[in-house]
């Protein structure tokens, strides 16, 4: 006989114990039909809430079946994408942040050629395991110049990668933001490194942050 996931008896069980009793108690009064019919009704509602569970289940063993497909796809892309681009990644509570090389001129904020396919690989990632997600474009520059151009220089490269990923990524504008960080010493790669010149170029990038604390693949295996 079954007891529910809180380890209760059904409501069912407690009728048909009360049933019991009253019998016990008043049996002229109870027939052996109505006491017949009233198991047969207690019987497929338990029944009934047994398929139920087995649907519930059913449904979990699909989405969990799901999910490690999906982690697999995903750890595969992301292998490859450290090794074609030199991607790397960090997991912070519910964002998954993509280091990127992608990288911009001295007081630039054009995306260089080069640059493209490697968000190319990344707006495909976004589409196929992170459909809807916030995607949010970090701008960054090197110190050279005051914080405040700095920092509406940042903001004019990641608005540039993020009119690129909603273009030619076809990613949905919606899910899409840009900010900046500008010159901000504590996210500089090597400090204090800047041009003019190619001098400082690891400064002048941008990073790609995934927020999927609500999707169903909330949780990755980290190389």
């Amino acid at each position: 006989m079954s007891i529910d996931a809180r380890g209760t008896v059904p409501l069912a069980l407690f009728g048909l114990l009360t049933l019991i009793n009253g019998l016990s108690g008043c049996a002229a009064r109870v027939s052996r039909d109505d006491f017949t019919a009233e198991v047969a009704r207690i019987r497929e509602e338990m029944q009934a809430s047994d398929r139920r569970l087995e649907a519930r289940l059913d449904s979990t063993n699909h989405l969990v079946t799901d999910h490690t497909r999906r982690l697999d796809g995903l750890d595969q892309e992301f292998q490859a994408l450290r090794g074609e681009y030199n991607v790397s990644m960090e997991k912070l509570g519910g964002l998954l942040k993509f280091n990127v090389p992608v990288h911009f001129e001295f007081d630039r904020s054009e995306l260089r050629e080069a640059d493209r396919p490697v968000l190319d690989r990344f707006a495909s990632v976004v589409k196929e395991y992170y459909p809807g997600a916030l995607v949010t474009i970090e701008g960054f520059t090197d110190p050279a110049g005051s914080a405040a151009y700095n920092l509406r220089l940042g903001k004019r490269r990641a608005d540039a990668v993020k009119e690129y990923l909603a273009v030619a990524g076809g990613l949905a504008s919606a899910q899409l933001k840009a900010i900046s960080y500008g010159e901000s010493s504590k996210r500089q790669v090597i400090t204090g490194a800047k041009g003019p010149g190619d001098e400082g170029v690891e400064n002048r990038r941008v990073a790609l942050v995934i927020d999927h604390a609500a999707i169903a693949t909330d949780q990755i295996a980290m190389p």
